[in-house]
């Protein structure tokens, strides 16, 4: 039977190595940083550690009959994580943060059961890659973080075209989609609906200062930021 010194320091191993992931997430300003990553890797570790070591701590005689499965433990290990990340995702209309942040935690959960088994080795692997990936991949994204928001405008009949007005917010550097249009009773006034994304710090400006010049715009409605 492993002695009780090294099942404690499988559990020091996995707190040690999520809170590394942890540490680069903190850094870079995310809701789950290293505190959360942390114990997510120890509460996994422990499960693991649990999960390998239950029967031999029930001191069952030779003679007991006793079946344990403690795979189950483990496995419980990977569904729960899931609740824990989904509350790291965090939604504003059409904006989705923290995806990366819950892929983390999932991660953490991996090393902490992998540092659990025993396995030193593949645990310190495992958040190798992870660090490379969170660090080094970062660079290949779209550098672009501008807000996406959703623009609602009321039109008049006379007003310039939905496709026009799009290539005319591009050309002023605003990126907009069209997500939905309507027409009122009479055809006189139009609804659409744009997807735009403005930069962080004179974004609305922006786009008042394009849409205010334009005739026949007579409501603008813009969703808060993030």
């Amino acid at each position: 039977m492993i002695l009780d010194a090294e099942l404690v320091v499988r559990i020091v191993v996995g707190t040690v190595l999520g809170a590394v992931i942890g540490y680069e997430r903190d850094i870079h300003g995310r809701p789950a940083g290293l505190r959360t990553h942390a114990v997510v890797a120890l509460a996994s570790a422990t499960f693991m550690v649990v999960s390998t070591h239950l029967v031999y701590f029930q001191h069952y005689g030779p003679t007991d009959l006793a079946n344990v499965d403690g795979s189950r433990i483990a496995a419980s290990v990977v569904s729960g994580i899931g609740f824990l990340a989904g509350g790291a995702i965090l939604r504003n209309g059409i904006n989705v943060q923290g995806l990366t942040t819950a892929a983390g935690l999932w991660l953490v959960a991996a090393i902490g059961l992998c540092a659990g088994a025993g396995m030193y080795v593949e645990s310190v692997a495992a958040t190798v890659i992870g660090v490379g990936a969170l660090t080094y991949l970062r660079r290949f994204e779209d550098k672009d973080d501008r807000l996406r928001r959703r623009l609602a405008l009321t039109l008049a009949e006379s007003a310039i075209a939905a496709d026009a007005l799009i290539e005319k917010l591009k050309a002023h550097d605003i990126p907009a989609t069209l997500e939905g249009w309507s027409k009122d009773t009479t055809g006189s006034m139009r609804q659409l609906t744009l997807s735009v994304r403005l930069s962080r710090k004179q974004g609305e400006q922006e786009l008042v200062s394009v849409l205010e010049i334009e005739p026949g715009i007579t409501r603008m409605q813009l969703d808060p930021a993030a």
